[in-house]
């Protein structure tokens, strides 16, 4: 049985078409070099009711069994997804962003600061993530496999 998966890029730039987003469909394919079958994915503004939003609709509608975010967690003011997430949990997962900081730590000592959450709703288990491209996949390759 393959568990389904979501990816959901947060970027002002890349949901306007001004930049590539590159985190989203590698993060996309260790998904689906991890058995997970990815249904969905999205690019949407640093904008707190449009990420709440699609956290929100692949969790209730969708039903989706991970959703990966990218973007967002660090110290901008518009680095708003783990607010927009926390919101939408209903139990934390704080190990999983604990030990992704501790793998961020080995490689940079700048990984301390992204600003990542994770939780369960429902049955889908959300996991924030940095925007760069090399961040985001370190991040999750430390957890997933």
């Amino acid at each position: 049985m393959k568990y389904t998966a979501a990816v959901i890029t947060v970027s002002d730039k890349g949901s306007r078409g001004e930049r590539e987003d590159t985190s989203g469909p590698a993060l996309a394919a260790i998904l689906e070099e991890n058995g997970y079958e990815v249904v969905y994915t999205a690019i949407v503004p640093d904008e707190y009711d449009d990420i709440r939003r699609e956290l929100l609709s692949c969790a209730d509608e969708k039903k989706v069994c991970l959703v990966l975010t990218t973007g967002g967690t660090g110290f901008s003011p518009r680095d708003i997804t783990p607010e927009a997430t926390s919101d939408v949990i209903e139990r934390f997962a704080p190990g999983i962003p604990e030990a992704m900081r501790a793998a961020s730590m080995a490689v940079t000592p700048m990984g301390c600061l992204s600003r990542e959450t994770a939780g369960i709703r429902g049955t889908t288990l959300i996991v924030n993530l940095p925007g760069s491209k090399k961040a985001s996949t370190e991040n999750i390759s430390s957890v997933i496999t």
